[in-house]
């Protein structure tokens, strides 16, 4: 549960553990799965040991959704309460120009490739 929205800077970098990005594709929000808790996110996640926020943010960005291209905006710094102890993140704000291919491991490799490339063919104006 977020407790609180803090300014950046109002605490050191270093408490930062979470980056989570607010994401526009092509005029309309991204939202990704999220299989364990059944629910649709918008991308984000931990922060690894030594990385900057900000790589973090970019990292899990490409890592959820494919994004290649993108543009990448701090919006604030946020606290909530997990298991019972604070926790702080931050909030990015992010649009995408290109999102890549297909991710490498699909649950069903041998179909949805061909299903994506017939989507591709039937609507002309989706672009890659």
């Amino acid at each position: 549960m977020i407790t609180d929205t803090l300014g950046i800077g109002q605490i050191c970098d270093e408490m930062l553990g979470f980056a989570v990005i607010s994401t526009i594709y092509k005029g309309k929000w991204l939202f990704v799965w999220h299989k364990e808790r059944s629910s649709w996110e918008i991308p984000g996640g931990h922060r690894d040991p030594g990385e900057d926020i900000a790589a973090a943010a970019e990292r899990e960005l490409r890592e959820e959704t494919g994004a290649e291209s993108f543009t990448l905006v701090p919006v604030c710094n946020y606290s909530m309460t997990r298991e019972g102890r604070l926790t702080y993140g931050r909030l990015f704000y992010a649009e995408v120009k290109i999102l890549g291919e297909l991710p490498e491991k699909l649950t069903y490799p041998a179909i949805l490739p061909l299903l994506h490339k017939k989507n591709l063919q039937h609507f002309p104006c989706i672009s890659e």
